[in-house]
């Protein structure tokens, strides 16, 4: 029997959830998102608890989406409209802890790149292990993760570098920059996210869920979900244009694997 992909699990008043998919770093399939946006809702339905974690099983938190050569990817070479839905897909996977009633605690470990950065960047809280990685790394490959929330947590500098290079950071240079609340020891994550999430849920679930929605509102006024709306609008032709090192980056993706061409980037900047 498979196991799932993602589970959902409730401990007290503590609603966990689970990516389950470590042998991939957890990175995020069509299936996986269908049940990850399906846990969060159930996990916010739960009348038996007050506050969310998300988790991952393995050595790294998410690697991103998969961007292993697959026929719906092939399909939508050179269509912008077909883009267009398919990142609206996932920026709706990602506003999804932002969305919801409850807070929700991240707990991230080793890598957290991607759509899986983006999606811990909306969530209420991050606790870090100190192995953490963050960052974007697709525009290397001619990619920009469409959602971004990255100048709303670390301000416009520091964003312009990191989505320009795709450089990662470590979890003190997160914590430092305010992409993270906490740093523990990697051996002490479990524990210590379990720790501040019953603190949470000690307060109020009402009180938590209005005050949740009011800093939403304020950023929401301030032009919040308007960046988010404008950045998946000009970034999805991105996806669709034919650019040289896009080009090549697919091309030994597709005769050698995605590791192959992974590396292939990465010794250019490791000159």
């Amino acid at each position: 029997m498979t196991a799932p992909l993602v589970t959902y699990a409730a401990d007290g008043r503590i609603g966990v959830v689970s990516l389950n998919r470590p042998d991939k770093l957890n990175a995020i399939t069509p299936e996986l998102k269908r049940l990850l946006v399906e846990r969060f809702q159930e996990a916010d339905r739960d009348p038996a608890t007050s506050v969310v974690v998300l988790r991952a099983e393995g050595r790294s938190f998410c690697a991103g989406y998969d961007i292993g050569p697959n026929p719906a990817r092939a399909a939508r070479r050179g269509n912008a409209l077909a883009w267009h839905e398919s990142l609206t897909d996932d920026v709706a996977l990602e506003l999804t802890p932002w969305d919801m009633k409850k807070p929700v605690v991240a707990s991230v470990q080793g890598h957290c790149l991607g759509g899986g950065c983006e999606m811990v960047m909306m969530c209420d809280l991050t606790i870090a292990a100190d192995d953490a990685l963050f960052g974007e790394p697709e525009i290397r490959f001619s990619n920009v993760g469409p959602a971004l929330v990255m100048p709303f947590v670390v301000g416009l500098k520091r964003a312009r570098e990191l989505l320009y290079l795709g450089d990662p950071i470590d979890a003190r240079t997160a914590l430092a920059w305010g992409m993270v609340n906490r740093v523990v020891p990697r051996a002490e994550l479990a524990s210590a996210t379990l720790k501040l999430a019953r603190r949470l849920a000690l307060i109020s679930p009402e009180a938590l869920a209005a005050t949740k929605l009011a800093i939403n509102r304020g950023a929401d006024a301030a032009g919040f979900r308007n960046a988010i709306r404008a950045g998946l609008d000009v970034l999805a032709p991105l996806y669709a244009a034919r650019t040289e090192v896009g080009m090549k980056f697919d091309e030994i993706r597709e005769k050698e694997g995605l590791g192959a061409a992974l590396r292939w980037r990465a010794a250019q900047f490791a000159e």
